[in-house]
């Protein structure tokens, strides 16, 4: 349990001082209330041991990294369905908690849970852990009473999010091993194997195949010059996440990605359905319409649409329709609004939105399964016809040299 060091004042008004376990500093001010204690400062101990502060379970990276979120949402809510008052229930998952971080962090919602707190408002304060669209359903699901059910459609959103970024992450893998190991292996030929042959025709008088000097000169620049151009690539790396730090350049970049052909849109329905989902389940669960465009537009990763998303909630803001305002903006599918223009012509928007999520999700899976299936030849290709060339580049002078030996 974390430790609090403080400074008090007992009933004579005489200066305390010690230590205190308690699972938050609120918790620790209230144990001190109950010793006839006035607390004046309550501060974190700092753990010797980790070197992290107790009061802070997440210090040091997340706690409830992608899928374990949506298993923890989903535990939770079903424990909440069950009819578990919800300080119980954050009680069991504390106790079942499968690491000491994981304990202190779901410890710190029980303490202030069970403090009065709300615990939207709780997990507010661990903007690592909770998002500002997480916390604004378990908000609108503790506003409406009805918290269990709205966690269970933010699990099903959550899983729905990591099944969609594991497909994708699934069909580009096989093409990043295969152009990994094609540079390796052509850099070890260029660097090793082709400078061991080149020295058996150096002594030769005889003109090589023009291929065989090209393939040399190219081995001699990257044993010559392959450090210098591994330095280039990695400062224009480094040049280039510093300038996709500056707001005007990021957003310049992200609308000109959206414009590429093929990645550009597998990125617009990306963000689209991302964008559609959380609105839906935003709506769905009784947040009011500016405030789910707000936190929906805060989970769009493309600046761009991020931009046009903030313009439409102007519009809607002044009056316009939903699906007007993000119909005036070209970067978001046409699907989009076409869906929104529904749900608000038959007062089911949250339906509408939820079914234009689900089929631009689908449109960026087959689409992103279609490239990769594509790729995956082109790139065993490219990379034959490199070692080929190679392999022609050392045979053709030997082949040239036996026939001058016949």
């Amino acid at each position: 349990m974390p430790a609090y060091s403080f400074e008090a004042l007992d009933a004579d008004g005489k200066a305390r001082n010690g230590v205190i376990e308690a699972d938050s500093a609120r918790a620790a001010r209230a144990a001190l209330r109950g010793q006839a204690l006035a607390p004046l400062t309550v501060e974190a101990v700092a753990d010797a041991r980790s070197g992290s502060l107790l009061s802070h379970p997440i210090t040091g990276g997340r706690v409830l990294r992608g899928p374990r979120l949506a298993v923890w949402t989903r535990q939770l809510a079903g424990l909440i369905v069950a009819g578990l008052p919800l300080e119980r229930a954050l009680t069991a998952l504390a106790d079942e908690a499968e690491d000491e971080k994981t304990h202190r962090l779901i410890a710190s919602l029980r303490a202030e849970v069970n403090a009065g707190a709300p615990l939207a408002g709780t997990m507010a304060r661990f903007p690592r852990e909770f998002s500002t669209v997480y916390t604004a359903v378990v908000g609108a699901g503790e506003q409406g009473g009805h918290l269990g059910e709205v966690l269970e459609r933010l699990a099903d959103d959550l899983e729905e999010m990591q099944a969609l970024k594991a497909k994708l992450i699934g069909a580009a893998l096989y093409p990043a091993i295969v152009t990994v190991l094609a540079i390796v292996i052509v850099t070890f030929l260029m660097s090793y194997v082709v400078p061991k042959i080149a020295a058996v025709f150096e002594g030769t008088k005889h003109s090589l195949p023009v291929l065989t000097v090209a393939v040399m000169a190219v081995s001699n620049f990257i044993r010559g010059y392959g450090w210098l151009l591994l330095l280039a690539i990695a400062i224009m790396a480094i040049g280039g996440r510093w300038a996709l730090s500056v707001p005007s350049l990021r957003l310049r970049w992200d609308a000109l990605w959206l414009r590429l052909p093929v990645v550009g849109r597998l990125a617009r329905g990306y963000n689209a359905a991302r964008f559609a989902g959380t609105l839906a389940m935003l709506a769905s669960a009784g947040v009011p319409i500016l405030r789910a465009l707000q936190a929906a537009a805060e989970t769009l990763s493309n600046q761009a649409l991020r931009a046009d998303a903030e313009d439409a909630l102007v519009r809607v803001r002044e009056g316009a329709p939903l699906a007007s305002a993000l119909a005036q903006k070209r970067r978001f599918p046409g699907l989009l609004p076409m869906f929104a223009r529904l749900g608000e012509q038959t007062g089911q928007l949250p339906v509408m939105l939820g079914r234009a999520a689900r089929q631009l999700s689908s449109e960026v899976q087959r689409r992103a399964l279609h490239l990769a299936t594509i790729l995956e030849p082109v790139l065993i290709i490219i990379m034959g016809v490199v070692v080929m060339l190679i392999v022609l580049a050392v045979m053709l002078p030997i082949i040239q040299l036996s026939q001058l030996v016949k």
